[in-house]
């Protein structure tokens, strides 16, 4: 099995199947728009490519 680089993430694993529907499972970045997830950490949510920060409650 080959090794990925550093950092390397599937985007498949950002969304589900329910039914005959596909549903997304991270936010979208609301500056960058659709295409740009959110990365989930345990204390907030942070955009990778302009840095805006949510924090969860």
């Amino acid at each position: 099995m080959a090794k990925g680089k550093k950092g390397e993430v599937l985007v498949s694993k950002f969304y589900e199947i329910k039914g005959d529907k596909v549903v997304r499972t991270r936010k979208f970045c609301p500056r960058c728009g659709e295409g740009v997830f959110l990365a989930e950490h345990k204390d907030r949510r942070t955009c990778g490519r302009c840095g805006y920060t949510e924090f969860k409650k």
